[in-house]
């Protein structure tokens, strides 16, 4: 076991014992496999692209809303911070956190549905797999292999959601959503993460768009408790401290319940490697009860109060609007693709392929670039 790897738990992923890569290579000098992996991801140009890419807001509505970048950044900080208090793989929850939303489309969810829409016929189009699809295959880095050649651990945890057709194709990669079984414990930890990111920080672009109000955030037990204790402690506190320790409160006493939560798992079920803990039928790493009850108040209202505001439905309706032009344009004159798309449905006739191709095009595209191809061809 590397030195950096030997306070690990039994149950953590040590890279030394990684399932390996699809295409064998030598093992790195100076860092881990899943340093490499982490590395490798930073340096892609899927990952460069979230920069521009929505999360909730259209990336133009504004310079400070969150993006997918800096989403993924912040699902990277909370996974570790979670990870070392678990003595599980940092750098291996890094990497998955980072790559978690390489295959989103523009427009966030609105246009990952109206593309899953545009491909029903075609075998549909999920995020998670296209996030592995971009690692696997679309990436252009090396001579030696396709993609970005990523140990098994992190494709793993990239795929954490994933049809059963899909799983089929998938090999030992598929088996969990066959069998039912769990990822390792680093896969698990960056899910759960992810939604503890996204969650709370919608809470604050919410807040500065204006289409949400601290009054109507203080019906959710969850924020109310840490606005109460901030507003406790400082009084005069208002603006953006008040609305940051707050948010930072509710993030911390998450964090802290998944830690502790974890931990009492952990002792109930006493894994002793990656493969007992693939083997139980739940999860380990998790909130508790009263906490996620909590949790998913806060997911209900920013659903019903944000998600569903007529501001942020009319940006989601022109952005259905816009996937849907696209792809049915892209379909029907694949002459108006760029090259290295046109040439690959060329040299293949099937539907399916083209539909496929169409669609790994317009999920790489950021929003600025889909709005200025739906220009072009609505000029054209």
């Amino acid at each position: 076991m590397s030195l950096s790897e030997s306070h690990l738990a039994p149950y953590a992923a040590k890279s030394t014992e990684s399932r390996g890569r699809q295409v064998v290579e030598p093992p790195p000098n100076m860092r881990t496999e899943y340093q490499r992996d982490r590395d490798r991801i930073v340096h892609s140009a899927a990952f460069r692209r979230l920069v521009y890419k929505t999360q909730v807001f259209v990336n133009h509505e504004g310079d400070f809303y969150r993006n997918r970048l800096t989403h993924s950044l912040e699902v990277a900080q909370i996974a570790r911070t979670i990870a070392r208090a678990l003595k599980l793989n940092e750098d291996l929850v890094e990497a998955i956190s980072l790559a978690h939303d390489l295959g989103h489309t523009p427009f966030g969810h609105a246009g990952q549905d109206a593309l899953n829409f545009c491909m029903r016929e075609y075998g549909g189009f999920e995020h998670n797999l296209q996030s592995l699809r971009v690692v696997d295959q679309l990436e252009e880095k090396y001579n030696a292999f396709p993609g970005l050649n990523l140990t098994f651990e992190t494709r793993e945890g990239i795929l954490k959601h994933c049809s059963v057709r899909n799983a089929r194709d998938l090999g030992s990669l598929g088996e969990r959503f066959l069998n039912r079984t769990q990822p390792g414990l680093e896969a698990q930890l960056a899910n759960l993460a992810d939604e503890i990111a996204y969650n709370n920080h919608d809470v604050d672009d919410g807040l500065r768009s204006s289409l949400i109000s601290i009054d109507e955030l203080r019906e959710v037990p969850l924020f109310n408790q840490h606005y109460q204790e901030v507003t406790d402690k400082y009084p005069e506190s208002e603006g953006r401290p008040l609305i940051h320790e707050t948010i930072g409160g509710m993030i911390g006493a998450l964090v802290s319940d998944v830690v502790n939560t974890t931990t009492d798992n952990l002792y109930q079920h006493k894994p002793q490697s990656v493969d007992e803990v693939r083997a139980l039928k739940s999860t380990v790493v998790d909130l508790s009860g009263s906490i996620k009850n909590k949790h998913l108040e806060l997911k209900r209202f920013l659903n019903k109060r944000l998600y569903k505001h007529p501001k942020v439905r009319s940006m989601t309706d022109q952005a259905e609007k816009t996937i849907k032009h696209l792809f049915i344009s892209f379909f029907d004159n694949p002459t108006v693709l760029p090259n290295q798309y046109s040439q690959r449905i060329a040299d293949n006739s099937d539907e399916s392929h083209r539909a496929r191709v169409i669609a790994d095009y317009i999920a790489g595209m950021t929003d600025r670039y889909a709005i200025a191809e739906y220009e072009r061809l609505l000029g054209g």
